[in-house]
């Protein structure tokens, strides 16, 4: 299995050396931009919500049935003879690499490699390439990854640009602040606040929809927000549950508020018209839950910092 590093920036030696010691969580800030006139707001929300139904009308559960049969997408991956999936590498518990072995590793990148050495059948024919929350959809359509397995939301508005799998993980969004913060909820610790999301994610449209922040900061990852709130930039972080109890877990001086939005699932994704991939992966996802492997690299990564069971997090139990 080999790991290739990002071709975006690179992470401060500071930043990794609050990694290494443990250190980390949330915050944000940013002025959010000014309001149109009121005649041009009034036609823009109209639009926006015109085209929020037409995106909404889908169902994110929703996928090709699965197979062990290999398309023209599969054959064309084998036939360069690599697997390249974009992964996270700064998610504690999920996709982040180890200081100590420079090893990528989380519940993430154990379902990665699972679905890659089933697809290649050699794990050293797998490439496990970072990319930033932004870039997710980019990297596909442009041909820089073959699949992308990173804590990414399945919605309508995606799956216009992408194919998903089935979903492997349910989530919702929270929210995280400083211990010393007063706020008990998600609205206290919003409402006029300094708040931080990453670019492309959905918790940055929750943000944003609820219109109640008092700045919007964006970051290219998640983890850049855990730093701005480490150094009193921002006030708050919103992001999934998932990710907020990594943070939660990584820095004993944030805690996560009381409260949560937008329940939703998270899913593999690929290009549009890779059929047989897809429904490749979700072979790979119905063998690897019925294995226990779901379950054995959930109580390893995540079990003890999420605030229920397992049977609340994966989606055939709803």
């Amino acid at each position: 299995m080999r790991d290739r590093g990002s071709t975006r920036r690179t992470r401060p030696a500071a930043v990794l050396a609050l990694l290494a010691a443990g250190a980390a969580v949330l915050a944000g800030g940013g002025p959010v931009g000014a309001a149109p006139a009121a005649a041009g707001a009034v036609r823009l929300e109209q639009q926006e919500r015109q085209q929020q139904g037409t995106a909404d009308n889908c169902d994110v559960n929703k996928s090709v049935p699965p197979s062990t049969d290999d398309g023209p997408a599969v054959r064309a991956i084998k036939a360069k003879r690599s697997l390249v999936i974009g992964v996270d590498q700064n998610s504690y518990r999920w996709g982040a690499r180890n200081p100590n072995t420079g090893q990528i590793e989380g519940f993430d990148i154990d379902l990665a490699r699972a679905i890659g050495t089933a697809v290649m059948g050699d794990p050293d024919k797998v490439v496990l390439k970072p990319v930033a929350t932004a870039d997710r959809i980019d990297a596909i359509k442009k041909g820089r990854v073959d699949l992308v397995v990173r804590t990414m939301t399945i919605n309508c508005k995606r799956m216009e640009d992408v194919a998903f799998s089935k979903p492997y993980f349910n989530i919702s969004q929270r929210v995280l602040v400083p211990k010393a913060s007063p706020a008990k909820n998600v609205d206290d610790a919003i409402k006029d606040k300094a708040v931080c999301a990453a670019d492309g994610s959905t918790a940055l449209n929750v943000v944003k929809d609820k219109k109640t922040a008092g700045k919007v900061v964006t970051v290219e990852n998640q983890l850049d927000c855990l730093v701005l709130m480490q150094l009193g930039k921002v006030d708050a972080t919103m992001t999934d549950n998932g990710l907020a109890a990594g943070q939660a877990a990584q820095d004993q001086t944030v805690r996560i508020v009381d409260g949560e939005a937008q329940p939703e699932v998270i899913g593999v994704a690929m290009l549009k018209d890779s059929t047989d991939l897809t429904a490749r992966v979700n072979q790979v996802l119905a063998d690897y839950y019925a294995r226990g492997d779901w379950a054995r690299s959930y109580d390893h990564w995540l079990k003890p910092y999420m605030l229920n069971e397992a049977d609340r997090y994966w989606p055939g139990s709803r």
